[in-house]
């Protein structure tokens, strides 16, 4: 599939911070994915062992999940491990996945943050510029942000709020398991990244997708 690369990757950790705030403006986080159209969504995720990075993008029907397509890439891993700059040490590998890509996914679910980000551009909200198809982050970890209360069902959610702004949910995808903090990535809102992810999430804590992508990407 066709993407649009927006920069180079052969930046400092404070050159890509700087370049982060620049992009922001340019995220779409408030505009509801037609969930009725949807038919393909695409799980993504990135392993790295030993300093060398995989990226797995796996195309599957919805709501049945049945795998259309799965690519991968291999490459040097090229940037240092940085809290809230994942995209530059993933992205590269991704943009050669996603050139690898032959399906037209409606939806990716990134394994990462979007909009739930201190500067508001996780690796789904950043990524999604380059593919502009609506995105959305399912981190498993809290990046950023507080919460209330939130009861041990499944579709259970409560805003995720960060210096008096809601940048997302955190969500019960499973009763009793940890929850999931699921954000916009770009041209998706909040209430319809929470319900698409819940439909993608009928038996694990994890979408489904993303469990695809990792059991391809982790696969070296």
């Amino acid at each position: 599939m066709r993407i649009e690369r927006r920069h180079a990757w052969d930046l400092t950790p404070t050159e890509a911070v700087a370049l982060q705030r620049r992009l922001r403006e340019e995220v779409v986080a408030d505009r509801p994915i037609d969930l009725g159209s949807v038919r393909l969504v695409a799980g993504v995720d990135v392993s790295v062992k030993s300093e060398r990075s995989r990226a797995a993008v796996v195309v599957a029907t919805f709501p049945g999940f049945e795998v259309v397509e799965t690519v991968t890439a291999l490459a040097p891993t090229p940037f240092p491990y940085v809290p809230g700059l994942l995209s530059f040490r993933e992205g590269p590998v991704l943009e050669e996945a996603f050139g690898k890509l032959q399906a037209e996914p409606d939806v990716f679910l990134f394994d990462g943050m979007g909009t739930a980000h201190p500067r508001r551009i996780g690796i789904a909200s950043h990524m999604g510029l380059w593919l502009q198809r609506p995105t959305i982050g399912c981190g498993k970890t809290r990046l950023c942000g507080r919460n209330g209360p939130l009861s041990e069902e499944k579709g259970a959610h409560v805003p995720l709020v960060d210096r008096g702004e809601t940048i997302g949910a955190v969500v019960r995808t499973r009763t009793g398991k940890h929850p999931m903090f699921i954000s916009p990535g770009h041209l998706a809102d909040i209430p319809t990244s929470v319900a698409l992810v819940l439909a993608c999430a009928p038996k694990y804590r994890l979408p489904e997708p993303i469990r695809l992508a990792h059991r391809a990407a982790g696969d070296f």
